[in-house]
């Protein structure tokens, strides 16, 4: 079993900071690819952040400049650094990770969600 624990969310208003942390744990053998999207209310799930297994990073467009994507291999655990954050970056943000499972093969796995409010 892998499972995959967000934490880090919040209310923050206009221009403040949060940062995203999302620990994998379980039978791991190897992680490829993790990412973070986000859904807000009324709209679907988009692709916020992404890194590889070379530390190459992709980012949404209007949050490049303010997120950052990182990774701890050694903890498996991703992170999204968030500043600037504006009203429209208020949503659910979920991880995923592209993964080796000991036993169970390659897979995308998914994390419950944490809610992000930007607001004054």
């Amino acid at each position: 079993q892998v499972q995959l624990v967000e934490s880090g969310g919040g209310l923050v208003q206009p221009g403040g900071s949060l940062r995203l942390s999302c620990v994998a744990s379980g039978n791991i053998f190897r992680i490829y690819y993790m990412a973070w999207h986000r859904q807000a209310p009324g709209k679907e799930r988009e692709l916020v952040a992404a890194i590889f297994s070379g530390d190459r990073t992709d980012y949404l467009d209007s949050v490049k400049g303010r997120f950052t994507i990182s990774r701890d291999n050694a903890k498996n655990t991703v992170y999204l650094q968030m500043n600037n954050l504006q009203p429209e970056d208020t949503a659910v943000y979920y991880c995923s990770v592209d993964l080796d499972s000991t036993g169970a093969g390659p897979g995308t796995y998914w994390g419950q969600g944490t809610q992000v409010t930007v607001s004054s």
